[in-house]
Parts: structure tokens; C-alpha cells; sequence
């Protein structure tokens, strides 16, 4: 069993759409029973259950008789949604009503997370729910989504989510079982049982696209969702959802396993999707970084992007992003301190400067 609760007292499960829908744009009835029979066991046993369920999209659009799966066009997408979550919803309710649980809804967009205060009601709203017994299923707002301000798939949702719960693991069930060293439908296809560390081999292995084609994710984002999950302390497993009772069968995965869990702030910076820009750095002040030190001018070489005080921006080295954090200046004050020591920026600014361009107690490691 993955993540039993003996030892994960907490957990989410993220759902795709080619498990919950048939090709029809029907509910898989007998198998989602299945899936709720394991979560009434688990929660039975002691452990607190949330599902990220994908699906509103595709039985919409059959209801709708919308070509390409609702998916032809922004607006088709959002009606199909919100025609679609209703019936998702209505069905969720009822297999776990029939094992004894009540079942809530959450619908959240990007901004619903991104957003500090936004994230707290959230993970405050989880949290009561998960306190009380409830299962709460949650989705992507996509009636009201548009392209800027999306997830756009279902397992980055999963480990955002799993990080506002305070999850210890996360479950990503799709028509996959886990990771492999190339396209699994390629000749040779190893399978990766376990992951200890995310580094640029195993960002490699992963391959865009979604087997079914109703789905929005592939290995990518599940590689991105490990990320996240992992950086915010909770172990992360794809697994294959193509069995029965998937969540009690003994049947093959992969496992990434957590880092050290960060402080819920730096959790939160390090899980974001977005930030308004980006200051890059050179090899000394990276290296400085790592080390747990605050990013100095004097170690900045450039500045994309328009922000203020207090907006997120990524610290980008020479080999890509490293960390993320708050900025103490805005854009054009940080354009007008690269490179300069500290001593040089009061009669730069024309007034006394702060410690640095982003202070370590606001900043996240990638």
C-alpha cells in the first residue's frame, strides 16, 4: 500500500481524466467505487484523504457535444466545466456517501494559491475539513481560469494542494506506473522505482504528452508536481490507475522521495508557479547562496521583469534558476544597484539602503 496511515497521517490523491472518464465522456462508475472503497479503508484506519479529481472537462463536453473533447477552444473549455463539475461533484458525492464519508468541494484557480493570503484560507479551509472527516475533492476553477492564470493540469494543483494541507505524501494515479529512463513505448524502457534526488538526468527521462489524450499533463508536470511536493517535505509516487482499488493493490511505482521539510513560508516561495521577474547572479553569488547567504548587488549582473518591493522574483545563476524570493527593492532600483558594493548604494538611491536585493529569511532554494 502506498503511504499507509500508520506512517502518513495525511494525504492527497490526484485523479486524471482518462481514469475517471471513459472514451465515451462517461463516468468509469465500477472503478471509482473501487477508488472510494480505499478511501474509506484509509480514512477507517486513521488517515485524513483529499482528491485532486480531474474529469469536469471531459463529461461536460459530452454533454455539451462539444468536438475535441471541449478542448477546441478557451470558451468551449470553460462551459464544458462548469457543465461538467456539476456532474463530477454530484458523482463524487455518491460513491462516498455510500462508504459512510461526506465529500466537499473546493474549485481554485493559480491566483487562489500564488496569493499568500488566498493560500492560507485555503489551507486553513483544508484543514477544518480534514479535521472533521470530510474528503474534499478538489479542481481547477477552469470555468473562469484563462491561459495566464492556470495550472493547466492536475498534478502541479496536487502538490500545491498537498503542500497547504501539510500533506506527508501524495499520490498521482494515472495511465502510467511511475517513471521510466525513456518513452516507456520505446524498445529497452527502464522503469525508475525511486527517486532520491531531482537533478537535470531525471528532467531528461520525463515525455510530454498524455497517452489518452484527454488529459492536460504528462511526465513533465508530474516531474514539476514531485518538485514541488518534495521541496515542501511530502514524498510523492505516480502510480498506475489502469488496475483495480489501485490505492490498496500491491503494484509497481515510483517514489520521490522528500527533502527536509522547509519552514511553511520558504514552502510556499518554493512551490509558487509564477513570480513578477527575475535577477540574475554570477557563479560567486550563487555559490553564496547555497551556502544560506542573502543575494548582495555586488553579486548581481542583471534584471528582467517589472516588480516591487515585496513581489516574488526568481534568482536565476548560470545554469538556470536557483532560488526565489522576496524582492527588498523594485525593478528599476535593483537595475540601478548590479554590481555594486554595499557602501556605494545609499548615493545611488539618495537614501539609506536595505541589507541586500533579497534577504535569506525571504528566500526559497530550488
Amino acid at each position: 500500500m502506498l503511504f499507509p496511515p500508520e506512517n502518513c497521517p495525511r494525504i492527497v490523491v490526484k485523479i486524471g481524466s482518462a481514469l475517471l472518464v471513459d472514451a465515451a465522456g462517461g463516468v468509469r462508475r465500477a472503478w471509482l467505487e473501487g477508488i472510494a472503497a480505499d478511501i474509506a479503508e484509509r480514512v477507517a484506519a486513521g488517515q485524513q484523504v483529499a482528491v485532486v479529481s480531474s474529469g469536469a472537462i471531459a463529461l461536460g463536453a459530452r454533454r455539451l457535444n462539444l468536438p475535441k473533447g471541449g478542448r477546441a477552444s478557451l470558451e468551449d473549455a470553460q462551459a464544458a466545466a462548469a457543465t461538467g463539475q456539476i456532474a463530477l461533484g454530484h458523482t463524487w458525492a455518491e460513491v462516498l456517501a455510500a462508504r459512510g464519508l461526506t465529500a466537499a468541494q473546493i474549485l481554485v484557480t493559480l491566483d487562489d494559491l500564488e496569493d499568500r493570503r488566498r493560500y492560507l484560507n485555503a489551507a486553513a479551509t483544508l484543514g477544518r475539513l480534514l479535521q472533521l472527516g470530510v474528503v474534499p475533492i478538489i479542481n481547477e476553477n477552469d470555468s473562469v481560469a484563462t491561459a495566464e492564470i492556470r495550472f493547466g493540469d492536475n498534478d502541479r494543483l496536487a502538490a500545491r494542494v498537498a503542500q497547504a494541507a501539510g500533506a506527508q505524501g501524495v499520490v498521482l494515479l494515472s495511465d502510467i506506473d511511475g517513471l521510466y529512463d525513456r518513452n516507456p513505448a520505446l524498445p529497452g524502457a527502464l522503469h525508475i522505482a525511486r527517486v532520491e534526488r531531482i537533478d537535470a538526468g531525471v528532467a531528461a527521462m520525463a515525455d510530454t504528452g498524455s497517452a489518452s489524450g484527454m488529459g492536460s499533463g504528462g511526465m513533465v508536470s508530474k516531474i514539476q508536481a514531485a518538485r514541488i511536493a518534495t521541496g515542501a517535505g511530502a514524498a510523492l509516487a505516480i502510480a498506475s490507475g489502469r488496475i483495480d482499488r489501485p490505492l490498496s493493490a500491491e503494484a509497481r511505482h515510483t517514489i520521490f522521495t522528500p527533502e527536509k521539510r522547509k519552514r511553511a513560508r520558504k514552502a510556499w516561495l518554493a512551490g509558487r508557479l509564477t513570480a513578477k521577474g527575475a535577477i540574475q547572479v554570477d557563479a560567486g553569488a550563487a555559490q553564496a547562496l547555497a551556502a544560506g547567504r542573502s543575494l548582495l548587488a555586488a553579486g548581481a549582473t542583471g534584471v528582467t521583469g517589472r516588480f516591487a518591493r515585496g513581489d516574488v522574483v526568481t534568482i536565476e545563476g548560470p545554469d538556470g534558476a536557483i532560488a526565489r524570493g522576496l524582492a527588498e527593492y523594485d525593478a528599476a532600483e535593483a537595475q540601478s544597484l548590479l554590481g555594486r558594493r554595499s557602501e556605494e548604494h545609499e548615493a545611488i538611491l539618495g537614501y539609506a539602503p536595505r541589507a541586500a536585493l533579497v534577504h535569506r529569511n525571504h528566500m526559497a532554494l530550488l
